[in-house]
């Protein structure tokens, strides 16, 4: 190449460098490579969460991380097909009710039992019935928001 195209491309590749490092938060040593995984529309979501389950009933929409509240009123068994999941359905204070479907084979179990008060963040998918949450553990592969619940203060990822 040229000297003439080269300092075209340095400077170029350098600002590509430095849009790069801004967008992921963190800095570049220098020497070190850098590895980015590709971003979907989720992926760049996946900070965002969204607390109105009643709008996401009514919209039928599913795939949302949500962040709420709810009181257990019937603790189901284990679903053991697969995965293992903990099972539980919370009413909301919306008067919702959410089925939480919590992975047990990644993350211990929640000693939840009828009136418990959880917290809890993870993925809304949408049926009939009112919807499930589920994703309310740590994503081993590192590629979603970590779901959690809490119950009296213990978060169980």
């Amino acid at each position: 190449m040229s000297r003439k195209l080269w300092r075209i491309v340095i400077p170029l590749v350098s600002t590509i460098l430095k849009q790069s490092t801004k967008q992921s938060g963190r800095k570049i040593r220098k020497g070190e490579q850098t590895r980015t995984k590709p971003a979907t529309i989720k992926q760049r979501e996946k900070t965002k969460t969204f607390s109105n389950i009643r709008k996401l009933v009514r919209q039928k929409r599913s795939g949302v991380i949500v962040r709420s509240k709810g009181k257990v009123v019937k603790v189901l068994p284990d679903d053991n097909i697969g995965d293992r999941h903990q099972r539980f359905i919370l009413k909301l204070d919306s008067g919702n009710t959410v089925l939480i479907a919590h992975n047990i084979d990644i993350a211990p179990r929640v000693p939840v039992s009828s009136g418990s008060i959880v917290n809890f963040l993870g993925q809304y998918e949408w049926n009939d019935r009112g919807g499930i949450v589920h994703w309310t553990h740590h994503d081993p592969a590192g590629w979603r928001q970590d779901g959690w619940i809490k119950l009296k203060g213990k978060k169980y990822q």
